[in-house]
C-alpha cells in the first residue's frame, strides 16, 4: 500500500464531514448545535479517559518501574507546557486559524471570526492528538498498512459533521492540520524503519489522553485550557521514558 494513503483518506473524510455538518448546521437551532457540541465533548472525554489509562501499561511499568509512569506523564506535561508556552503555540495556532478565516471566508464580524477560529483549533487538536494519529501514521510510513488511519478517518468524518454543525467552516480548515501532522509522522515512520518500543508508545498515549481531556473541557465550556501549548509533551514523554530507563 502506498504510504500516505491513510492520511489522504483522512483529509477527505474531514472535508466531506465538514461540508455535511455546515449544510446540516444551518438548518438546526443554536440550542441543538450547542447540544451536539456537548455530546461530542462527552465522547471526547470518554476517549481521553481510555487513552490516559495507558499510564498503567505493563510494558511501561517494566521499563521504568511501577512508580515512575505517573511522574513521567506529569513531567511531560510540565516540560512540554513550558516549551509550548515559550513558543506561544496556542497563539500561533489561533493566528493560523484567523489567517485562514480571512483567506477562505473573507472579512466577517468578530463573532463569526471567533467561531471559525474555535472550530479550527478544537477540531485540529481532536483530530491530531489521539493515539491513532501517532501510531497509525508511523505504521503507515513503516509499511505496516494504513488500517488504523482508515479507522481514524471514519471517526474523524463523523466528528467533523458534529463539529461543523456548531463551528462552521473552521472545521474544514483543520484538514490542513491533519495533512501536515500526519504527513510528517508518516515521513518520520519512513525514516525510522522500525516501530517505537511499547513503553514509549504507552507514555505518548497516556499523555495524549490528558491533552484530550483539555480539549473536552473546552468543548464543554468548562475551562479554556491552552492545549496547543501542551503539545510538545507528546515529544517529551518518550524521551523521559528513555532517560529513566537508562538510569535504572
Amino acid at each position: 500500500m502506498i504510504p500516505g494513503l491513510g492520511t489522504a483518506v483522512n483529509v477527505a473524510t474531514v472535508l466531506v464531514g465538514s461540508t455535511i455538518g455546515v449544510l446540516l448546521g444551518n438548518r438546526l437551532p443554536v440550542r441543538t448545535r450547542d447540544l451536539v457540541t456537548d455530546a461530542l465533548g462527552l465522547v471526547t472525554l470518554l476517549i481521553a479517559g481510555t487513552s490516559a489509562m495507558a499510564v498503567l501499561d505493563d510494558d511501561l511499568a517494566a521499563r521504568v518501574g511501577d512508580s515512575a509512569p505517573m511522574l513521567i506523564v506529569l513531567g511531560s506535561l510540565l516540560i512540554g507546557g513550558i516549551i509550548g508556552s515559550l513558543l506561544r503555540l496556542e497563539a500561533r495556532v489561533e493566528g493560523l486559524g484567523g489567517w485562514l478565516q480571512g483567506r477562505l471566508a473573507g472579512d466577517t464580524g468578530s463573532a463569526e471570526r471567533h467561531r471559525f477560529i474555535e472550530g479550527f483549533v478544537v477540531s485540529s487538536l481532536v483530530f491530531c492528538t489521539g493515539p491513532l494519529t501517532i501510531l497509525g501514521s508511523l505504521n503507515d510510513g513503516l509499511g505496516n498498512g494504513a488500517d488504523q488511519l482508515f479507522l481514524k478517518a471514519a471517526l474523524d468524518g463523523f466528528a467533523a459533521i458534529a463539529f461543523a454543525a456548531s463551528f462552521g467552516w473552521g472545521v474544514a480548515a483543520s484538514a490542513l492540520t491533519v495533512l501536515v501532522v500526519q504527513g510528517s509522522l508518516t515521513l518520520l515512520g519512513l525514516a525510522l524503519g522500525g516501530v517505537l518500543p511499547d513503553a514509549e508508545l504507552a507514555a505518548i498515549t497516556a499523555t495524549g489522553g490528558l491533552l484530550l481531556v483539555g480539549v473536552a473541557l473546552r468543548l464543554l465550556r468548562i475551562r479554556e485550557i491552552p492545549v496547543a501549548d501542551l503539545l510538545p509533551a507528546l515529544l517529551v514523554a518518550p524521551a523521559l521514558v528513555a532517560a529513566v530507563a537508562a538510569l535504572r
